[in-house]
């Protein structure tokens, strides 16, 4: 029987990577982002055009059965804390988290019926990593760690979830920070592996947990170079 998953913000970076490897895996597919018609086609794939910031969740979209779901949309808002403003926070808060929580609320039965579905959501390292001018992200993002581990304690046995928290990765949300080699190598020397990732190496994290990861579940998966955790001398 096939796997039937859902992926939010699969048009492009690491939500189009993931739902080309997964079609490639014989998933059968539903994709939801602003804008569907630029993510992978293949024949299993059915994207549909959602806002998750300003729109309901489109519900009458869902197979009667989902084995995954993946919440990929994310923010890098990236200013002195002085300086941010009221809404910004909120926008970031409803974007990561809320859009988040109104995609398991839809879903939670289908989900359920699955009997052994899997959820991954999106984190970064800036939440266990305190990192300047990071506060609106770090903040939205560490929210949704909140939520994961609740949700993974609520929702067992039958459905599992669990977050990855990249670091800067080579996507168009983060264009801007790797816009010229001289960014791209300053970001490199920052990790003790001393390059960044790229979208296709987090999609295939997202999918072992979708797929193999069976004994996984209320963890958060450091995907970061080993910038959380090591200390170069």
């Amino acid at each position: 029987m096939a796997n039937n998953t859902l992926i939010v913000g699969g048009s492009s970076g690491i939500g189009a990577a993931l739902v080309a490897s997964l079609a490639e895996q014989g998933h059968q597919l539903v994709h939801l982002s602003r804008a569907p018609e630029k993510a992978p086609d293949a024949a299993s794939c059915r994207g549909i055009r959602w806002d998750a910031l300003s729109e309901p969740f489109p519900s009458d979209c869902l197979p009667e059965r989902l084995d995954g779901l993946v919440y990929c949309p994310g923010s890098i808002r990236l200013k002195p804390f002085g300086r941010l403003q009221e809404e910004e926070l909120r926008e970031d808060l409803d974007l990561n988290l809320m859009g988040a929580v109104r995609t398991l609320q839809a879903t939670y039965q289908a989900l359920k019926r699955s009997g052994r579905a899997s959820v991954v959501l999106f984190t970064t390292v800036a939440v266990g990593t305190g990192m300047p001018f990071h506060a609106s992200v770090a903040a939205a993002k560490g929210a949704v760690e909140g939520l994961m581990r609740s949700l993974a304690a609520e929702w067992a046995p039958e459905i599992r979830v669990n977050a990855i928290a990249p670091t800067i990765t080579d996507t168009p949300l983060a264009s801007r920070l790797l816009s010229s080699e001289e960014k791209r190598r300053a970001a490199a020397e920052r990790h003790p592996l001393k390059r960044i990732g790229s979208a296709g190496e987090l999609a295939g994290v997202a999918r072992w947990l979708l797929t193999e990861a069976s004994l996984v579940t209320g963890q958060v998966i450091r995907v970061d170079a080993g910038l959380s955790s090591l200390r170069m001398l």
